[in-house]
């Protein structure tokens, strides 16, 4: 069975919680049911399916950050956080 596609907010929405040098601190859930991307209370919630073993998860927030962003993975960046539930991602400015 195929797996439903996550809902994203509006990538707007996303680069206004980033700071002014395109920081943007996201909070991660390993191991979810489902994949989403979130914001609630001013804050960017991503759940993912991938388990917390070897960056697997840390890899599969990147993807999913930059698909709900609609950028290439290869312009996201992680700033801080690789074994966190706190990450800092740099996300490209809006050209």
């Amino acid at each position: 069975m195929a797996r439903p596609k996550a809902d994203f907010p509006a990538a707007s929405a996303l680069r206004a919680l980033a700071d002014g040098e395109g920081r943007l601190a996201v909070r991660v859930t390993p191991g979810a049911r489902s994949e989403s991307v979130e914001i609630a209370e001013g804050r960017v919630l991503v759940k993912v399916r991938t388990k917390p073993e070897d960056g697997k998860a840390s890899a599969a927030v990147l993807e999913l950050l930059a698909q709900a962003l609609g950028v290439a993975p290869s312009k996201v960046e992680m700033l801080r956080g690789a074994t966190s539930r706190e990450k800092l991602f740099r996300i490209p400015p809006v050209i």
